[in-house]
């Protein structure tokens, strides 16, 4: 039947299209797809050790797909460093990843000058993140960077520096503030870390270090 012909050719594809997906979330969902379809398609046509296969493949992405969200706002799964301006580790991060950081953060420039204080974001022994704010004067901390690695761009890791609002006031910072008009899902994201929005951009509050 050219309908069955078609479904099975629809998931060989949605499998190679996952396997060219940098991001980990998106690769699951549409690996997960494509498996599911080609157990369908397999166990129709009688092809049964594809059909096991896929469907163990269909099984492990559910199961990394339930861990990936159960974790992604898990403060055991992922640590917050603070580092130097001139930390070898965050400028490897940085030196890595300058195009694509350029592609979203393009008004921020490493050097210039010194960050007053930069966080990395790891995950295990991967570094996935990293915040970097420079003083802008009068107890006001200006956000340059809050950048996330392709791998992870579909979580928020950054969210875990704001928790602990200390580090901020502890370099004299009572406030945040992030220029410009950033995406939609990036407002979502500012606002669940306790951004508001105001007429020059974005501002946060630090509250004062017992």
């Amino acid at each position: 039947m050219v309908w069955l012909e078609i479904v099975g050719w629809a998931g060989s594809l949605l499998v190679i299209v996952s396997l060219t997906q940098a991001r980990v979330l998106r690769f699951r969902w549409l690996n997960l797809a494509g498996a599911v379809i080609a157990t369908v398609y397999n166990t129709i046509v009688g092809i049964w050790p594809f059909a096991v296969m896929n469907g163990v493949i269909a099984v492990i992405d559910v199961y990394w797909l339930f861990r990936l969200h159960r974790e992604r706002h898990d403060a055991q799964v992922y640590g917050v460093l603070e580092v130097p301006a001139d930390d070898s580790v965050l400028r490897h991060l940085l030196d890595t990843h300058a195009p694509d950081i350029a592609r979203f953060h393009p008004a921020f420039v490493a050097a210039d000058p010194a960050p007053s204080a930069a966080f990395v974001v790891v995950r295990g022994d991967e570094l996935v993140g990293a915040v970097v704010v420079r003083s802008a004067g009068d107890g006001v901390g200006r956000v340059d960077l809050d950048y996330v690695t392709p791998r992870y761009r579909d979580f928020t890791p950054g969210e875990f520096v704001y928790r602990d609002s200390g580090v901020f006031a502890a370099h004299g910072f009572r406030r945040l503030v992030v220029g410009g008009a950033p995406a939609p899902e990036s407002r979502a994201y500012l606002e669940r870390v306790g951004f508001r929005s105001t007429s020059d951009g974005w501002e946060r509050e630090v509250p004062t270090a017992a």
